[in-house]
């Protein structure tokens, strides 16, 4: 019997709780006994049960209501009811309400047994296919992190090495680039994968929140805390912890991150009990963590701990090669959604997506790949359907341009006009010459004020 399946026998017959949980017990369960439903209460305050035994008929608190304290404050927990053969009409009417079964009393031990197995499995077959939901959820972004240039090869090669261990990785990288999707990653190809891989984003969390978040509370440790709870580190603990931006952490919670890696236990807030954990630390930060130790801003101790290994994300623009190839995923994913799929992209917007500098990087391709979809009128992507932000870059790399001997500008704005005359003002022939849009022709119109010039002349 795994060493964490607690059960917790409810009942102010003192003799008759003593026995179930004797008997329990020897069948290899850890038991705690509560004489009370407000016992009951305050020990689920201070520990997680993987099922719960209470006889129905106690004052002031019967059975019902530890049941439904149980199912407010830890809806995963099977609650079991204990009942006279006069009130199974009242058991009955608690099963439509969320209990889990019933034992008949005088309860036969065998039975008791058998009820308890099948709830302690029953709670972790339920909190197991959560947790692969939420897995194949990040399996299916994982595959986002694509590319084949030189700089993102290395970064792979690296994920295959340190996945297998347990050792502690860094990963470096401006927003977007996929951080989360690395650390998702080593924890997919490691001994750890069927455990949980819990990402903590330390920015997010609030000073004063930090010791309950990370650690976890009992029942009444402040004002708020109405009931026990695990914190991400303990949930985390035979499997992954990816701490995101890092970085970010107060002074306070880099010191008390530090002291639960150096001790790999915690102490639940308003607990004497320490846990012990089995950690691996996977960190990212958007900073340069160095600089951020020499501008006083973050531990060098701590920089230790996290960073055996680190992985530096190169931004999208520098490899373009990798454009077409996420753009094309991109496509795949949210244009099969639409009732007519969006089955391509145009040349042209294809230059245009490589050429922009994308300083949200990955995830801003993505967005902008959605948008289009949503957008789209056609079943091929065109330069139309980008935004103009993406597009406007592509308009100054015009085709064909000798730059020898002037400005660029002008002569950008003179090929133009040489186009528009040969095409004689017809603004989609002068696109297909260029090699450009329609739009894009317009706007090089407007900007360098070409209408006005081939109206004077005409």
């Amino acid at each position: 019997m795994d060493a964490e399946r607690w059960i917790l026998v409810v009942d102010d017959d003192q003799t008759h709780c003593e026995m179930l949980g004797e008997a329990l017990r020897r069948a290899g369960f850890l038991v705690e006994l509560a004489g009370s439903g407000e016992e009951a209460l305050n020990k689920g305050g201070r520990r997680e049960y993987d099922a719960v035994f209470s006889d129905i008929k106690m004052t002031p608190l019967s059975g019902m209501d530890v049941l439904e304290s149980f199912r407010k404050v830890a809806p995963d927990t099977p609650v079991v009811l204990l009942t006279a053969f006069g009130s199974v009409e009242t058991a009955i009417q608690a099963m439509k309400r969320g209990a889990f079964d019933y034992v008949g009393k005088p309860v036969n031990l065998d039975e008791l047994v058998m009820v308890a197995t099948r709830a302690v499995e029953h709670r972790r077959l339920v909190c197991e296919n959560r947790y692969l939901r939420s897995a194949h959820s990040g399996r299916l972004r994982a595959v986002s992190l694509l590319g084949q240039s030189r700089k993102m090869v290395e970064v792979f090669k690296l994920i295959g090495k340190v996945a297998p261990s347990r050792t502690a990785v860094l990963i470096q990288g401006e927003s977007g680039t996929g951080k989360e999707l690395v650390a998702r990653a080593i924890h997919d190809n490691s001994p750890r994968a069927a455990s949980p891989f819990i990402a903590v984003n330390c920015s997010a969390i609030p000073e004063s929140l930090i010791e309950s978040e990370l650690f976890g509370h009992i029942k009444g440790a402040f004002t708020g805390a109405h009931a026990f709870r695990r914190g991400l580190l303990e949930e985390s603990s035979g499997g992954t912890c990816f701490l995101d931006e890092v970085g970010d952490l107060s002074s306070a919670g880099q010191a008390k991150l530090l002291r639960v890696l150096q001790e790999r236990e915690i102490r639940r807030v308003g607990s004497n009990e320490s846990v012990p954990l089995d950690l691996r630390i996977i960190a990212a930060s958007r900073r340069n963590l160095p600089q951020a130790i020499k501008a006083g801003q973050f531990r060098e101790d701590l920089l230790y701990r996290l960073n055996t290994v680190t992985i530096e994300l190169p931004p999208l623009r520098e490899r373009p090669e990798d454009i077409p190839l996420l753009a094309e995923f991109f496509l795949a994913r949210y244009g099969t959604e639409r009732e007519t799929p969006i089955v391509g992209l145009t040349t042209e917007a294809m230059e245009a997506l490589s050429q922009y500098p994308w300083p949200g990087n990955v995830r801003e391709l993505e967005h902008v790949i959605e948008r289009a979809v949503a957008l789209a009128t056609h079943t091929i992507l065109s330069v139309d359907d980008l935004p103009p932000e993406v597009v406007q870059p592509a308009a100054e790399n015009l085709p064909d341009m000798d730059i020898e001997g002037d400005t660029l500008d002008a002569l950008k704005r003179e090929r133009v006009l040489a186009v528009l005359e040969s095409a004689k003002g017809d603004k989609e022939q002068a696109a297909r010459l260029l090699g450009v849009s329609r739009r894009t022709v317009y706007r090089l119109i407007d900007r360098y004020g070409l209408e006005r010039k081939t109206q004077a002349e005409g």
